[in-house]
């Protein structure tokens, strides 16, 4: 049984570009923070993965400091602030926010103070975009780089949160970027790495294959294929909401991720569907893959206005550029024919 990998906002599959890179740098012996030449060499590989994701990500004349993923960029970006947040966002932003600012039945948060606030550019669960107020203090853009055309220096936000493994780069590496000159307290203190603002000898592999793989997305937006992506995941809403008369598609009227698919049939457990779709050779999941194996309903469509039962019955699908017009096909039927036996069951 062909297994078909529908979980692309959890962790994308490692590029090639990205491996390539990673062995390349492999082989560099010096330390980064090292004067000698193995040590420049390598601190070379470091700036040239600062520069492909500066390219990349629209951030020209922006400070890039490498981190071990979004969630400690967060940690760095929002420690000892007293920022405010949605509970749409992500659990490693909500660790860091009150959670005041108010959701519509559409997804979309309304920010009042931007310069104390934080807001994602895209849920991982539902794919819904925000639109991002100018001043605002930190935008996670973790979703949103490498599947949408945006830039760091169009966003007016002081501060974004990326990560590799979400665009096919290696787990384990992310960034903190930051307008030039902005005023931020290490959280890890020691020689004074990444500027001072992040001490510890680099991952040089990981940042690496960072670098590689952000390159290669940004030729993927370029090159038109997440417009692919687009139809292939409006060909299987579609081919669902037909089979699927109870079942709720969250966001499809609205602007989304090009690869995301939300949707609840009441009553039948998103957990369920996950390991039912599992059995059957399909990976996806029942919301963000840092909460998922936590059996309660989606925060998410619950600020939403979903009631509990609706929002515990989520699952999400999201597909990737290697994803085939027949991996959709196949999972349709499949999840339709599972869904026609729950009825049953339930009548």
């Amino acid at each position: 049984m062909k297994r078909v990998y529908l979980d692309h906002n959890a962790t994308a599959p490692l590029r090639p570009e990205a491996r390539d890179a990673m062995i390349a740098a492999m082989d560099l012996v010096g330390n980064p923070s090292s004067v000698h030449a193995e040590g420049r060499a390598a601190k070379a590989v470091i700036e040239k993965a600062r520069a492909q994701i500066a390219t990349a990500f629209g951030a020209d004349g922006a400070d890039i400091i490498f981190t071990s993923g979004a969630t400690e960029a967060a940690a760095l970006a929002m420690a000892g602030r007293d920022l405010l947040g949605a509970a749409v966002e992500h659990d490693a932003v909500r660790a860091w926010t009150r959670e005041t600012l108010p959701v519509s039945a559409q997804g979309q948060v309304a920010i009042t103070d931007p310069a104390q606030s934080t807001l994602q550019l895209a849920n991982s669960e539902t794919g819904i975009i925000q639109t991002t107020p100018a001043g605002l203090a930190v935008t996670d853009a973790t979703q949103a780089f490498g599947k949408l055309p945006v830039a760091f220096n169009w966003l007016n936000a002081e501060m974004a949160l990326i990560s590799a493994h979400k665009l096919g780069g290696p787990k384990g590496v992310g960034a903190l970027v930051m307008k030039r000159g902005t005023d931020l307290a290490a959280q890890i203190k020691g020689g004074g790495q990444e500027m001072g603002r992040r001490s510890g000898t680099e991952n040089l592999i990981g940042i690496a294959g960072f670098g590689a793989a952000a390159q290669a997305a940004a030729a993927d937006l370029a090159n038109g294929v997440w417009e692919k992506v687009t139809k292939l995941r409006n060909i299987l809403e579609n081919a669902l909401e037909a089979g699927a008369k109870a079942t709720i598609f969250v966001g499809k009227d609205y602007e989304r991720l090009p690869n995301t698919l939300c949707f609840a049939t009441p009553g039948w457990k998103g957990e369920t569907q996950v390991m039912q779709m599992d059995l059957s050779g399909f990976a996806i999941s029942a919301g963000s893959a840092c909460s998922s194996g936590k059996v309660r309903a989606s925060a998410v469509l619950t600020a939403m206005g979903f009631d509990e039962q609706t929002a515990a019955s989520a699952i999400r699908v999201s597909l990737g550029p290697e994803t085939t017009e027949e991996d959709v096909l196949r999972f349709s039927e499949t999840w339709l024919d599972k869904e026609k036996k729950h009825r049953a069951r339930a009548a």
